[in-house]
């Protein structure tokens, strides 16, 4: 099984600086791998009582019925993870306040290759590290998969955001955070963040910036790009080049305007 070593945030005794008020839904972050999941996990911390956080586990589909307890609308709690689509999922989420959060499948490659590559993942690639290939290889294993080992980026958005699509789930996109969060002192941010924080069924409050940018510490992020860690320099690109473009087109075609990407 692939191990992600992570260090913990103290979000929870940053937490207790604001006054909560009660969560009175069952809330689920659901998001595709690498498209953002402690960003939006640590920005609805803040506006939750730590005690209303389901810490127990991130809940994927192996262990999604020892954590069903997370979903019970007696004892709403915010829990998080990737969850694929499925009759059991569907059931369970059933009565949740679903959010599916996703991100720029050209974006998303990169992103995918900074994590699997660096000393923060430990898996079954180990092999594949310290440039032991050309990173334009590597990339096409992340747009493509690796026999037997990793699955294709296809199969990873199919089953963790498109098959959730048309449902009562609600769709985020990453860089739709990304923008806001840098625009924080305008009216389109108050709406934006008051819409989706809305959606789990929370007011904004009047500290709503300041809570906002504390879950939004790229510090308090144990796998944001700034805090892994290599064994040796790694040049992966900022952006894909055309040709890798137009393989994640021919790879998935039709994904990137199907999740508002054009």
């Amino acid at each position: 099984m692939p191990r992600v070593i992570a260090k913990p945030d103290n979000l929870d005794a940053l937490n207790t600086k604001y006054e909560q008020a009660e969560l009175m839904h069952p809330v689920f972050l659901n998001s595709v791998p690498k498209c953002g999941t402690h960003l939006i996990k640590n920005i609805f911390r803040m506006f939750t009582p730590v005690e209303q956080q389901f810490q127990k586990a991130f809940i994927q589909f192996p262990n999604l019925r020892e954590c069903r307890n997370a979903f019970e609308k007696e004892s709403p709690q915010l829990s998080w993870g990737h969850l694929l689509f499925a009759d059991t999922s569907a059931m369970i989420l059933k009565d949740v306040r679903h959010i599916v959060l996703v991100r720029d499948p050209y974006d998303w490659v990169l992103a995918r290759a900074r994590f699997f590559l660096s000393d923060n993942f430990q898996a079954n690639l180990e092999h594949l590290k310290g440039g032991s290939v050309h990173i334009e290889d590597y990339l096409n294993m992340m747009i493509f998969g690796i026999y037997d080992k990793v699955p294709t980026m296809q199969e990873i958005f199919l089953n963790n955001a498109v098959a959730w699509l048309g449902t009562s789930a609600h769709l985020v996109r990453y860089e739709d955070i990304i923008l806001h969060l840098k625009n924080m002192d305008t009216p389109a941010a108050k709406e934006y963040f008051s819409t989706l924080l809305g959606y789990a069924g929370i007011s904004l409050p009047e500290n709503w910036i300041e809570r906002i940018e504390t879950g939004a510490d790229r510090s308090q992020s144990s796998t944001s790009r700034e805090n892994l860690n290599y064994k040796s320099k790694i040049d992966i690109p900022a952006e894909l080049s055309e040709m890798q473009k137009k393989l994640v087109d021919y790879a998935a075609p039709g994904l990137r305007g199907l999740l508002g990407y054009s």
